[in-house]
């Protein structure tokens, strides 16, 4: 099942801007991360799962913000920086150069759009300079290959480069046509996305192109809303993919957010059947029940209230996460669950920010999703919005909150590192098997070390996450300056 996150590219002053300023994740380059695949990446087709990760805010030749792209190859014994490869815009055969505010690396999708067996990544540049449009955006594809991503790639072309700004922002990988092909969804800072149709060459030539309008609100160069995700996962089961898109909707001088299903059709994507849902920033698709349906889950990492006091409609205090479960008619009953639910470890504080980054994937092999959701701005002691991450398994009543739940800071006790002050742990996450093994392992981004970035893996030994095998690594381990705020491991591809 392919399901796309992680999910919002410029996410951070977004999300500020959704919430009325409430979230306090540093607000330069790209900070989302993009929701969940079922499916692992595996750009080297050695049957292991890969993480693909950026550092959007890197230097690169001296240009502040061009980004880059890191590669973690998975192994038996899981992902480190020893076996990676690290890409920018200066990487040869990588279109364009690198420059200043580019965020190559904004966002990031993964599927085989070529058909060879390898998946291929599908890299946004929302800040690409296009002509007289600072924020006109691109789209690269680096080709998978037996050596992993090596350089080699085509640009999408953007059909409507003059009155796009931040093309690129979001990019989601399915087969919504139901084909056999997978297809790339793009979107920008309007309200219009554009599906690519699968049968892509190297060369980046593309089977068709089409539009899909969802009712969610265009944005400005200032404003950048259009969709702030794009996650695809199929959700009535009729072996389409669908997209839910995380969209901006205006009721006071704060902007309260929307998010609608589009069903999957031979067609295409179909607006003109679309559904809204509960609210989310961050949306993951995938069967936590067991019933062959995609479950919709979406954290909205705010609280009930803006700072002058407003109330946000579906809003809990320190954040919550929206479960709507799937059926043969699409989206169907939803639940929310918050750190106050059953035995969800810890309590619901203001500004905890539970939900800001969601993933699903099967740790213990039983057919069932399992959820993990951070909480980065927790204070935990004396370290504020140091971060911890929660992980709730899957059973065939659903999200299970009454059992078995584990939660994790960098504190616990086996864990490398230590919790310190906006370390904002859990600012990205991905479970997918990264050691061949048939069960999901976690990774997890933070922005250690003010911004820098960093990698930590948790493996699963079958039965569950552990901190046995565990390791973290930062931006100088992987190829990445850290001069500025490179912000790497804040986007994970789905």
């Amino acid at each position: 099942m392919h399901t796309h996150h992680r999910r919002v590219a410029l996410a951070t002053a977004v999300a500020a801007a959704l919430t009325g300023g409430l979230l306090t994740l540093a607000a330069s380059p790209a900070t989302a991360a993009d929701s969940v695949r079922t499916a692992k990446a595996d750009f080297n087709g050695d049957g292991i799962g890969d993480i693909a990760t950026s550092a959007a805010g890197a230097y690169v030749g001296g240009h502040k913000n061009a980004g880059q792209v890191v590669v973690l190859y998975g192994t038996r014994t899981g992902v480190s920086s020893a076996k990676r490869t690290t890409i920018s815009q200066n990487t040869s055969g990588v279109p364009g150069a690198a420059e200043t505010g580019d965020m190559f690396g904004g966002d990031l999708a993964y599927a085989d759009l070529n058909g060879d067996g390898y998946d291929d990544l599908a890299v946004g540049s929302p800040g690409e300079k296009v002509g007289s449009d600072t924020n006109g955006g691109a789209v690269t594809i680096l080709w998978g290959s037996r050596n992993g991503l090596t350089g080699k790639a085509a640009d999408v072309p953007d059909p409507a480069a003059s009155a796009h700004d931040f093309w690129g922002q979001n990019l989601a990988a399915g087969d919504f046509d139901g084909d056999g092909k997978d297809d790339l969804v793009v979107g920008s800072s309007t309200s219009t996305l554009y599906l690519y149709r699968g049968g892509f060459t190297t060369a980046g030539a593309y089977g068709s192109r089409s539009t899909v309008t969802p009712p969610i609100r265009s944005g400005t160069d200032t404003y950048p809303y259009g969709p702030l995700n794009l996650t695809a996962g199929d959700v009535n089961g009729d072996g389409r993919t669908d997209l839910v898109v995380d969209g901006y909707e205006t009721r006071s001088r704060y902007g309260w957010n929307t998010n609608y299903w589009l069903p999957g059709t031979s067609g295409g994507l179909s607006s003109a059947s679309a559904k809204a849902l509960k609210p989310g920033i961050i949306t993951a698709i995938g069967d936590v029940n067991g019933d062959h349906f995609g479950d919709i889950v979406s954290g909205a990492g705010w609280d009930a209230r803006t700072s002058d006091g407003t109330a946000i409609p579906n809003a809990a205090d320190g954040g919550k996460v929206n479960v709507t479960y799937g059926s043969a008619s699409g989206p169907a009953a939803t639940t929310g669950i918050t750190q106050n639910t059953g035995n969800v470890p810890g309590a619901s504080e203001k500004g905890d920010a539970f939900g800001w980054e969601l993933d699903l994937g099967d740790i213990n092999g039983d057919g069932y999703q399992d959820l993990v959701v951070s909480t980065p701005q927790e204070d935990l002691g004396s370290a504020a919005d140091t971060g911890a991450v929660t992980i709730l398994y899957g059973s065939r009543s659903g999200v299970n909150t009454t059992s078995g739940a584990q939660s994790y800071s960098q504190d616990s006790a086996g864990m490398p590192g230590g919790n310190e002050k906006s370390d904002l742990f859990g600012a990205d996450l991905k479970l997918d098997d990264v050691t061949g093994d048939g069960k999901a392992d976690l990774v997890i981004g933070s922005y250690e070390n003010g911004g820098d970035g960093a990698i930590t893996y948790l493996p699963s030994n079958g039965r569950k996450i552990t901190t046995s095998g565990s390791r973290a690594f930062g931006v100088t381990t992987v190829g990445v300056s850290a001069s500025g705020t490179p912000q790497f491991g804040a986007v994970m591809a789905d």
